[in-house]
Order: C-alpha cells, then structure tokens, then sequence
C-alpha cells in the first residue's frame, strides 16, 4: 500500500494512550489531493475520541503540505464512521462496490492481448470519468506487473499476483474483457462507480457485490 497507493508515511499517524499504540491512520499524497488509506482504532479505545483526532490530524498534516481534496471509502454498513466523516464535513460523492467474478474456463472471447500501456490509451479515448484512488493511473504507475486487453469497442488493465486476477481498469464493452479474463482466476474489481456499464455485465455473468461503500470527499480548504 505505501507503494502503490502513494501513502505518506511521514503524514501517517499513529495514536498513544498511555503510552500504547491504539488507533492508525494513513495519508495517501498525490499532487494536491489526498486520500484516507485506513483508519483504525483498538476495541478497547473506540467510542472515546480517538478516531476523530486521527482524522483531524491527517487533515492538519494535509493542510501542511498544500493538499486541497481528501478523498475516503466508508464501508455501507459502518454508520459510526460514515456519521463522523459527515461531522468532519465530508459529503458522499458516489456509491462504489467490490466484485468479486468467479472463474470459468468456458467461456469463449475475441479480447486481445496487449501492453498496459496501450490499453491505457483506449481506455482513455472511452472513459472520461474519475476512477477511484486505489485504480486510478497513480496507482496504475506503480504496477510494473499489469497486462492489458483489447478488442474494437473495449479494453482492460488486469494484474496476476498470484492465482487470481485483479481488475484495475476497464472501460467500453465489457462482456468479451470480463469473459477472458475469467478464465484466468476469479476476478476482483475494487469500487466500481454503481452506475458504470460494466456493473450490469458483471451482474449478468454471475458475479457478485462483495462490499458497497460510500466514497466521500473534504474540500479541505473549507474546513
């Protein structure tokens, strides 16, 4: 994460109690935004403060360093932090979710194999939205490991880490990309807008929602 996700360490924070360690909170840095890499605080501490002086001093380490926007993932189900990002000003921006496609060595495809780079290009001439912090091309940069795939209409960025495949970008058709690359492992994309096509694709092939959160913003310069 401190590689990939741009994370800050020197921004990153940990909180003492007596002497003892008990709640983090990482700071992602990319030019004037930021982003909450996860905040956490032990059983024993929680409901007692500790949470929100973590956030206000990753906000005022972020003012520090000139950043204007903090950006953050909230779990759906997490109304504690979801009510205290709200105390702290953030406003939901949209609902993002986890997908988790289940490997098939059925299907059949005209995808294409190519470079990154070059599905990176093709992705840019389809998809002019915002992707979220932990798939944008920041993150992407980083990934000396990613392939691509094309075909007329679509193209995708995927990683092999290991025996499963990790989705990172993806953008036009999406039903031949999703259907080669689930022939390689279970495909997992983390926080797809809930409104982008592909979700219906991926709905329609049998995947499923592992996680919905809310993404949030801070306009730092306001707070």
């Amino acid at each position: 994460m401190d590689e990939a996700f741009d994370l800050d360490l020197d921004a990153s924070r940990i909180a003492f109690r007596d002497g003892e360690p008990v709640g983090l909170g990482n700071l992602g840095i990319r030019g004037e935004d930021a982003w909450i890499g996860g905040v956490g605080v032990v059983t024993a501490a929680r409901r007692t403060g500790v949470g929100e002086a973590l956030m206000r001093t990753l906000h005022g380490q972020g003012r520090e360093r000139g950043i204007r926007r903090v950006w953050l993932e909230v779990i759906v189900e997490n109304t504690g932090a979801f009510t205290l990002y709200e105390k702290l000003g953030y406003r939901t921006v949209r609902g993002v979710e986890v997908w988790s496609l289940p490997l098939s060595l059925s299907e059949q495809s005209d995808a294409d194999d190519a470079t990154a780079e070059e599905a990176r290009a093709r992705i840019r001439q389809l998809h002019a939205g915002r992707e979220p912090w932990q798939r944008a091309d920041g993150t992407l940069a980083h990934y000396t490991d990613a392939s691509g795939l094309v075909t007329a209409q679509g193209a995708a960025i995927y990683r092999r880490p290991g025996e499963n495949v990790q989705l990172v970008q993806i953008a036009g058709d999406a039903e031949p990309l999703l259907r080669a690359l689930r022939t390689f492992g279970t495909v997992s994309l983390l926080n797809l807008p809930e409104d982008d096509p592909a979700a219906a694709v991926l709905r329609a092939l049998g995947a499923a929602v592992v996680v919905r959160q809310h993404e949030m913003l801070l306009e730092l310069a306001e707070h």
